[in-house]
């Protein structure tokens, strides 16, 4: 038989906010702090803000002047080399207590943990356990945590996210009978996990508005709605997660794709949203070659500003594969004309190369000499080779030189975000 397992979730609490009030000398839970890059105006979007300014209602990743004028806050510009250096610090604490082989790393803030061959070894219950993590974490960091435990790796996820964050000990449990009596009436819906508010309008069309409307209805009007992702929602009312981290970690993805996207400091005109997709394009297109694939399908999508419109574009076939930048950007410039609007500013960018394979599969065209192709493979992993050994602004194309390109400048980025050295080198 089947030992019954049980599994905790751990969240460091606003991360980032916390992290700078920690550097600060200053109590996240009593200092207003907005992690927010100031350099692109009232309209960036804040990365995060300290508890307390949740408290005051101020909602997290909202924009800058969304924020009420009557509060005074500190402004932290991002320093993602500083949170990677507290989140590899938390991680290595972990694992002063927990195996790497019950660990899932689910974000640079979040953890989940299988502790049931822990039980026996500490002589302690999940929720002991659990509480034991989140005071080493702190008496290492100064970061406080929010935990939940459950009986599955949902049900240890929704005790963090839903019950652990509005309750004192800031941990909690749920197995499938709490779940139910607690939180099957819970609303809104999109507090729930991997239900999002595209979800939740669908859900709305049949009159779904909690877990428990969903667990009372008919699975096959489920199923017609949502495809085979209904089945996560149906297992999910109910309180059900077959999955286990051992899964996670055996887990082999069977179809590759590459992606990158960008949200831009400003409106761009088309022209100069042009410009960038192309930088883009060349960036993503060296990762290609660096990890010896190719491609013979691509992504576009364009995000307009304030969501005058809805997004534009969508997934074509190439014909054939290929990792050449001349063919992808040829392609991209093609999507891109044919489908975006010219007259309407743009602020979000985000590119894709579907259907990744092996190189081996790579096909010439009639008219493309394969010496040609060969001599551009070279030059890419020369150019590959200069970035790695002198740094990713060390060479680029001619284009990322015009004013409104954005390529050096989010070479020195971390997920998208100022690494925080900037300031201290200058």
């Amino acid at each position: 038989m089947a030992k019954e397992r049980v599994y905790a979730c751990i969240d460091l609490k606003s991360f980032y906010a916390s992290v700078e009030c920690v550097e600060r000398g200053l109590d996240p839970f009593t200092t207003n702090l907005v992690v927010a890059d100031y350099t692109r105006g009232d309209g960036g979007i804040t990365l995060a803000i300290s508890p307390a300014m949740k408290d005051l209602g101020v909602k997290n990743r909202c924009r800058v002047f969304e924020i009420p004028k009557g509060i005074e806050y500190i402004t932290a510009m991002p320093r993602m080399k500083k949170y990677m250096d507290y989140s590899a610090e938390i991680y290595a604490t972990y694992l002063k207590y927990i195996s790497q082989d019950d660990i899932h790393v689910y974000s640079i803030d979040e953890c989940f943990f299988d502790l049931t061959d822990y039980l026996t070894l500490y002589n302690k219950s999940a929720m002991e356990i659990a509480e034991m993590l989140m005071n080493a974490v702190y008496e290492k960091t100064h970061i406080c945590a929010t935990a939940g435990v459950g009986t599955n790796l949902y049900l240890a996820k929704i005790a963090m996210d839903i019950t652990a964050k509005h309750i004192t000990s800031h941990i909690a449990y749920l197995d499938e009978e709490k779940y139910k009596e607690t939180l099957w009436h819970h609303r809104p819906i999109t507090d729930f996990w991997n239900v999002g508010h595209g979800i939740a309008k669908r859900l709305e069309r049949y009159c779904i508005y909690d877990m428990y409307d969903v667990a009372h209805t008919k699975e096959d009007i489920l199923y017609r709605e949502f495809g085979v992702n209904a089945e996560f929602l149906i297992d999910h009312s109910k309180g059900i997660e077959p999955c286990t981290i051992a899964d996670i970690h055996n887990y082999h993805s069977k179809t590759t794709s590459m992606s990158n996207g960008q949200i831009l400091f400003k409106d761009y005109c088309y022209e100069d949203a042009k410009l960038v997709m192309k930088e883009m394009v060349d960036n993503l297109t060296l990762d290609l070659v660096a990890q010896g694939l190719v491609t013979d399908s691509i992504s576009l999508y364009i995000g307009y500003s304030k969501d005058v419109v809805k997004s534009t574009g969508g997934t074509r076939k190439l014909g054939c594969y290929t990792s050449s930048y001349k063919k992808l950007v040829a392609a991209f410039v093609k999507f891109l004309e044919e489908s975006a609007h010219r007259d309407i500013p743009i602020r979000k960018i985000s590119i894709g190369f579907n259907r990744v394979t092996a190189d081996g599969f790579e096909q010439f065209d009639l008219f493309t000499a394969p010496d040609k192709s060969e001599k551009e493979e070279i030059m890419q992993k020369t150019i590959l080779n200069i970035k790695e050994k002198y740094g990713k602004n060390a060479v680029f194309r001619g284009m990322s030189l015009q004013e409104n390109a954005t390529q050096r400048m989010r070479n020195g980025l971390i997920g998208g975000h100022k690494s925080g050295e900037e300031e201290q080198q200058s």
